[in-house]
């Protein structure tokens, strides 16, 4: 008798062990949310709201803003759209109904490079000029890209590191491997851009605007409208 209520006590306290330590576990797997500002992209296909990395970019970050609360980007488009890469905005010339002028407007500035994270799917960067007129990488003061390539399989990425190699260039780190492999991206893209954001909500509204019909120019044939960008404050996984 003794050993049975023993051994029920022993199969108790080890239940309740488990069940502890499962919790536990379950509780450092949550991610902790905080309140930060994040931007909501208003378009004509649905919202994007973005993460801004302020920290790694905080130029970038600051300039946006400024231009967000200037109403800057409102009633622009995201004129070159291109399905497994990516798709652009940001342009005031695309408010005209000249698609021959869009990708070459902006405040009147540049932003001095801040590059640091990497391409994954869904992340906020800096269009700009190319290396040849442009060898310092600084990013056009108000143009932007998202990020909408999805993954790449390992194999294609260990060919890509090679290849950089190969040219004297720096290959990719078993962390950027590991991204594009399970997250998707843009590799190809790292060290040469300044990413200052992300999406998080959203890349529903990303896919479908990288898929819309477009022109030999990568000119959507129906305009896809950014009505107008907020800055708003909403919990954000850190």
């Amino acid at each position: 008798m003794i050993k049975l209520i023993l051994g029920r006590l022993l199969t108790l306290f080890l239940t309740t062990s488990v069940l502890a330590s499962l919790h536990a576990c379950s509780k450092m797997q949550e991610k902790k949310k905080v309140k930060k500002e994040v931007a909501v992209i208003e378009t004509s296909l649905g919202n994007i709201v973005v993460q801004l990395y302020e920290s790694d970019a905080p130029q970038h970050v600051a300039n946006f803003k400024k231009l967000v609360k200037e109403g800057f980007y409102d009633s622009t488009t995201f004129h070159r759209v291109i399905p497994n890469f990516m798709i652009q905005g940001g342009d005031p010339n695309s408010k005209d109904n000249n698609p021959n002028n869009d990708g070459q407007g902006g405040p009147g500035y540049t932003i001095p490079a801040e590059i640091k994270r990497y391409h994954k799917r869904g992340a906020l960067a800096a269009a700009r000029l190319p290396d040849q007129i442009n060898p310092k990488k600084a990013s056009s003061g108000s143009q932007f890209y998202i990020v909408q390539n999805g993954v790449t399989p390992l194999a294609q990425l260990e060919k890509m590191d090679a290849q950089l190699r190969a040219y004297g260039r720096s290959g990719l780190t078993g962390e950027q491997k590991e991204l594009y492999a399970t997250v998707g991206g843009t590799p190809q893209l790292d060290g040469d851009y300044t990413v200052y954001g992300e999406v998080i909500t959203g890349m529903d509204v990303v896919d479908k605007i990288a898929g819309v019909a477009r022109g030999p120019r990568d000119n959507p044939l129906e305009k896809v409208l950014i009505k107008k960008i907020t800055l708003q404050t909403m919990d954000v996984e850190e």
